[in-house]
């Protein structure tokens, strides 16, 4: 078999591939063999038909084109192999000379994964290291940090009142347009907190002060820029009554507290665990911002040509998950574009900069693992691998949806990317 290898711009190579004739004729074989199983020829068991007859059943085209699907197959990943050739995407493949006799020709165009010249990254993580910042946890922060504690574990008490910020309510309500009923402006005992945003600001606004059993109409104008276009702009009537008004009583930050809690002795006790808690979280968002600053400089410095097979493969996994995200709260898809005014068009290319960004970080880190020789055991990877699974709550039923191999090289992508900024951050 003979190969000629181009390279061609963006990561791409062209391969000639040239199948001699006696190679070409087994091929011819193996497809008479296949196709005269299903064929009922006179003498012959299934599969044993000679070639020419097979021919002349199906014909010549189909006969071939059967025989060319095997030989590009097989001989398209002998050529990738024998050449040590990283493909990526689906190749295209063009027949170039197809008959019996001859050599067989055909060429494949194909994504490979980019030659990456890097800078001296091991120079720029360590003049890098003056931007790493101290982190230290303030009092207001540990106040904060109560306060949230305290109003998670808030009790609700009904009161004879006026509602006021900060107050859980129940509410009917009923929005019509030009007379017309809306559904999806009318609710029955409607539960919101007020003021966390359950409700846009003018109709918040305008159910504030309301009492207990207490009624109220009024008309709000919907901003011309509304998600829902047959409510840009226009006037809509409700009819609300408040059917329950509760304030929030907070625990007091105290011994008996912090033991309810968790298992902690008393409050200055918890109050210890918060800061450190705290501290923890900030020293990691800041490994995380360093990290990610680093990364960034050194791919800034490199150069390489990216396919846009990678780039398409990113834009699609940032897309996917912001599908999941959007699922996640319980919101349809369709929906959620019409709510920002955008199509899928607008959000894949708005996220092809941030696709390709992704891309040249991965595959900077990539070739600084190479460069470093990083290479993690086996034990280790089926450690984390199975520690990765056990968060799943049945291992039984997540294994099925879980490609194991792939699994697998993502998370060695991930040891060894950890790898990589260890010994960058001991530069």
């Amino acid at each position: 078999m003979k190969i000629d290898i181009t390279k061609l711009p963006k990561s791409e190579i062209q391969l000639k591939i040239e199948v001699p004739p006696d190679e070409w004729h087994e091929f011819i074989d193996e497809a008479a063999k296949e196709l005269s199983q299903d064929l009922k020829i006179e003498g012959f068991r299934p599969g044993h038909a000679p070639a020419k007859m097979v021919e002349e059943k199906i014909g010549a085209e189909k006969f071939l084109e059967h025989a060319a699907e095997h030989c590009v197959r097989k001989c398209y990943v002998r050529a990738i192999l024998d050449n040590n050739i990283e493909a990526i995407g689906r190749p295209e493949i063009s027949v170039l000379k197809i008959a019996k006799g001859n050599p067989f020709e055909f060429k494949v165009r194909v994504a490979v994964m980019p030659e990456v010249k890097l800078p001296d990254y091991r120079k720029i993580a360590a003049d890098l290291k003056k931007d790493k910042k101290e982190v230290s946890v303030s009092e207001e922060e540990i106040k904060k940090a109560i306060d949230w504690l305290l109003k998670s574990r808030a009790k609700y008490i009904t009161v004879p009142r006026a509602c006021k910020i900060g107050d859980r309510i129940e509410i009917d309500f009923e929005g019509k347009c030009e007379g017309q009923n809306l559904p999806e402006l009318t609710s029955k005992n409607h539960p919101a907190i007020l003021g966390r945003g359950y409700f846009m600001p003018e109709f918040e606004e305008s159910i504030l002060g309301m009492k207990e059993k207490e009624e109220k109409e009024f008309k709000i104008t919907f901003p011309k820029d509304f998600s829902a276009k047959n409510l840009a702009g226009k006037n809509v009537d409700f009819k609300a009554k408040m059917n329950l008004v509760q304030e929030a009583q907070l625990p007091e930050f105290n011994d008996e507290f912090a033991k309810g809690v968790g298992n902690f002795k008393d409050a200055s006790e918890l109050k210890t665990s918060i800061k450190d808690g705290l501290l923890i979280e900030k020293k990691e968002q800041e490994k995380e911002r360093w990290r990610g600053a680093l990364i960034e400089k050194i791919a800034d410095s490199s150069s390489m040509e990216i396919p846009e097979v990678l780039i398409g493969g990113e834009t699609q996994r940032i897309l996917d998950d912001l599908k999941a995200k959007v699922a996640q709260i319980g919101l349809e898809y369709e929906k959620y574009l019409e709510k920002f005014n955008k199509t899928e068009a607008d959000l894949i290319k708005e996220f092809k900069e941030k696709a390709q960004k992704n891309v040249k970080n991965f595959l900077v880190l990539q070739e600084i693992a190479k460069q470093e020789k990083i290479e993690i055991a086996d034990e280790e990877l089926n450690q984390e691998v199975s520690k990765a699974l056990a968060h799943f709550e049945k291992s039984q039923q997540a294994e099925p949806q879980v490609d194991k191999e792939q699994f697998k090289r993502y998370t060695s992508d991930i040891l060894k990317n950890e790898r990589v900024f260890q010994i960058l951050e001991n530069c």
